[in-house]
């Protein structure tokens, strides 16, 4: 199964390059774009590599984040940021499809409009986990299609709340490796020393996400992890400047999510968090 632009050297080489940009303590900072003005900003800015967020690109289609909703839109932004001079990876949440097949199907796509990774993450709409071998099979069906394709697993056992999460990630992410993922990336990971214990007990490239008021990277570096992603936060952090934007034109609104508190485990303060950002798709089904 193989695409133009997977069959040639070119294509191999930019896979590599990104590859080589993992490396424990040195990290790879990778900004998350949701369109094409934000990811030709990011680039303009001489990142090297460039991701997206599932989050924005689903709430600027006005669909819903981790719903297998966003197939067609994630092409779409592939396709229009494939000129940029920036080497790409593409969240493409569990693959749209509970198929092996069909989310190989979707790397080679991918792959074909130059994309050099994806995430690929456990967690379902529901709230629930894959079973870690359904999501196994998925990495190793894509690794199969498209073996230069960086592919980082994502485990979400500290976003969902199960027992044990750390116990439950390393052992996830031993059998995403062994499956053929590239690098494993761990949200909500809560500490320094579980992020230790991650380095440690994974063979492979940990991706850490960034949250403001944690680790900063010079930290994440000492600690081992090997990429730091932004996620939603710039995202994010474009709505609150067009509300704060707004809102200062209005004395009695300026200032008002100021110090906000929020259970979110991705809210920065004074932004809009990411279940506020889920909400404004309430009433969405796969009908409408």
């Amino acid at each position: 199964m193989t695409t133009p632009s997977t069959a040639t050297g070119r294509y191999a080489d930019r896979c590599a390059a990104f590859r080589a940009l993992h490396r424990p303590g040195r990290p790879l900072l990778l900004p998350n774009a949701w369109d094409h003005a934000s990811a030709a900003i990011f680039a303009a800015r001489s990142y090297p590599a460039v991701g997206t967020t599932s989050l924005g690109v689903a709430a600027a289609a006005g669909l819903p984040d981790g719903a297998g909703a966003t197939r067609a839109e994630t092409l779409r932004l592939a396709r229009r940021l494939r000129r940029l001079p920036v080497l790409l990876t593409v969240d493409v949440e569990a693959g749209f499809s509970d198929d092996p097949a069909d989310v190989a199907a979707l790397a080679v796509e991918l792959a074909g409009l130059g994309v050099v990774g994806i995430n690929l993450e456990d967690g379902h709409a529901d709230g629930s986990l894959a079973a870690a071998a359904a999501t196994a099979v998925k990495v190793a069906a894509v690794k199969a299609a498209v073996p230069d394709l960086f592919v980082n697993a994502r485990t979400d056992a500290w976003w969902l709340g199960v027992p044990d999460p750390l116990d439950a990630a390393v052992q996830r992410a031993r059998a995403y490796r062994a499956a053929g993922a590239d690098g494993v990336f761990a949200p909500g990971a809560p500490d320094e020393e579980t992020i230790r214990v991650l380095v440690t007990e994974v063979d492979a490239p940990l991706n850490v996400l960034y949250r403001p008021g944690f680790l900063g990277v010079d930290e994440l570096a000492r600690l081992g992890v090997a990429r730091v992603s932004t996620g939603s936060l710039p995202f994010r952090a474009a709505l609150g400047a067009a509300l704060a934007g707004v809102d200062a034109l209005t004395p009695a609104r300026a200032g008002v999510d100021a110090g906000r508190a929020s259970a979110d485990p991705v809210a920065s303060p004074g932004l809009p968090s990411y279940r506020e950002v889920q909400a404004l798709t309430e009433g969405w089904t796969p009908e409408s």
